[in-house]
């Protein structure tokens, strides 16, 4: 079934004004041109501009999602998986939150006692878990079960000081980092403020750090895809340039 620009606009409930700007920057084509010099839709547009929506749903910037299912390695059926995961994991994120509400709002009629460590139980479960769905497999294939264990419980037992804490430095380092990134040169002050930074987040997560497992890490960040396109969701190319800034902080840039 094909669609003019009109159509589509109204199935999918986004304005015409966004699809011709879709257009423009090359995210999404039309099928074709009609005589009349509308655009037409086909089901392969209708398809891409789902996956379009989901992405930015998820936070993607418009430049990253580009990158990603223009990619000839693009695989349609793993993506929508991937979304899937995703969203089921937004949907547990709720329930925790909900549930730490509901609490709060029990506490404050008096009915329960909520402890400080309870007040974050919801937010740190919510981080574990989350990991867990993007990244569990992987991790506990190379570091080990015991490893992976270990540092969820870390992160699990972290004290409200610590916790917040860690959400501070995690500020800290995304902005230290996306103004790092533009300077575009990672052996400058503020990259290595960046790959400091990051060393200091590893630290809450674990016991003992390492050169070498720093810049294991940060390797890791651009072989997987996922990794790169977390750093990469508002300036594609972070990752890279994060791992080259802890290569050279780590003194193991060859």
């Amino acid at each position: 079934m094909e669609y003019t620009i009109q159509k589509l606009s109204l199935m999918a409930g986004i304005s015409t004004r966004t699809l011709r700007y879709y257009d423009e920057i090359g995210l999404l084509k039309p099928a074709r041109i009609n005589s009349s010099g509308y655009r037409i839709y086909g089901a392969g547009e209708v398809d891409r501009l789902q996956q379009i929506l989901f992405y930015r749903e998820l936070g993607f910037s418009l430049g990253t999602i580009k990158e990603i299912i223009s990619s000839p390695s693009f695989d349609r059926m793993q993506a929508l998986k991937e979304h899937r995961e995703q969203l089921l994991e937004q949907r547990a994120q709720l329930d925790l939150l909900l549930e730490n509400v509901e609490k709060t709002i029990e506490a404050c009629g008096g009915r329960i006692v909520m402890s400080d460590q309870d007040k974050f139980k919801g937010f740190k479960q919510k981080m574990v878990e989350g990991n867990e769905r993007r990244y569990g497999r992987e991790a506990r294939e190379k570091y080990g079960d015991q490893a992976v264990d270990k540092s969820n419980l870390k992160l699990l037992n972290m004290t409200k000081e610590q916790y917040e804490d860690l959400e501070s430095l995690t500020r800290e380092l995304t902005e230290v980092l996306s103004a790092a990134f533009k300077t575009g040169d990672p052996a400058g002050e503020l990259a290595q403020k960046a790959a400091d930074l990051h060393r200091q987040w590893l630290s809450f997560y674990w016991d003992d750090y390492s050169k070498e497992a720093h810049a294991g890490v940060a390797q890791l960040y651009v072989d997987d895809e996922r990794f790169t396109a977390y750093y990469g969701k508002e300036q594609p190319g972070t990752a890279a340039f994060l791992r080259d800034a802890i290569l050279i902080y780590t003194g193991l840039k060859e």
